[in-house]
């Protein structure tokens, strides 16, 4: 039981230092290539963790959906988004790609505005 204790505790570690290179890497403008060359780790090892903080936040996202069906919060906006609303549906067959910091969602005309608040909580942290 202590030893399954240390190991997340020092997975939980590892995945924080990482969380933070990655956003240091971003901050700074720095490229992949660059970033991996100045800390001496493969660009295969970069995005290990890159894969594995994405599975937390997937992880995350599924218990915030679950505490935002419990507790309903007002409709989230980060800083320098806006909310946009429509009078009608999108019509059928229609989509459209967002992208944000290396992110793709793919959206379809009948997406729940929910679910898509939800998605963009979590692409928001990380």
């Amino acid at each position: 039981m202590i030893g399954t204790n240390t190991q997340k505790a020092a997975s939980e570690y590892r995945l924080a230092q990482w969380a933070q290179m990655m956003q240091t890497r971003k901050e700074n403008g720095q490229s992949i290539n660059d970033f991996c060359q100045t800390m001496c780790v493969s660009k295969n090892t970069y995005f290990y963790w890159q894969r594995k903080l994405r599975e937390v936040a997937c992880e995350e996202l599924s218990v915030r959906a679950q505490r935002e069906r419990d507790e309903p919060e007002g409709p989230l906006v980060p800083s320098g988004w806006a909310v946009c609303t429509t009078a009608e549906p999108a019509a059928q067959g229609k989509s459209m790609v967002i992208e944000i910091n290396g992110c793709r969602v793919h959206v379809e005309a009948d997406a729940a505005t929910e679910q898509l608040v939800k998605v963009f909580r979590v692409l928001k942290s990380l």
